[in-house]
């Protein structure tokens, strides 16, 4: 079992950043792929951003690339969201979650571990 605890959520104007931590526990993340999932008032639940087990592999929401960046510290059992240049669109409460499969993965069901989200809000 793996418990997920994500933190570091906040309000923040448009065009400001947030790094969001996930600090697992249970067992150690060493072999995990890792994700980022938000859920938007009124919108479905959807990939944000992933990370494989080594970190040398990544994926990202075509609405977040260039913007957002996901890094990993197995030795802390961490892993990180790091957000730059918020907009409005980008409210919502976010997902730490982990998978078995080892590689980076962006679907939602592929995710057996989730946490229980931090909540954060840009305003413009």
């Amino acid at each position: 079992q793996v418990q997920l605890v994500e933190s570091g959520g906040g309000l923040v104007q448009a065009g400001g950043s947030l790094r969001l931590s996930c600090a697992a526990s249970g067992r150690t993340i060493g072999t995990l792929g890792l994700g980022w999932f938000r859920e938007a008032p009124g919108k479905e639940h959807e990939f944000v951003a992933t990370i494989s087990w080594n970190g040398r592999s990544a994926d990202y929401a075509d609405s977040v690339k260039g913007r957002f960046t996901i890094s990993r510290d197995n030795a802390k059992n961490t892993v990180y969201l790091h957000m730059n240049t918020l907009k409005p669109e980008d409210t919502a409460v976010y997902y730490c979650a982990a998978t078995s499969y080892g590689t980076a993965i962006t679907t939602r069901g592929s995710y057996t571990y989730w946490g229980q989200g931090t909540r954060v809000t840009v305003s413009s």
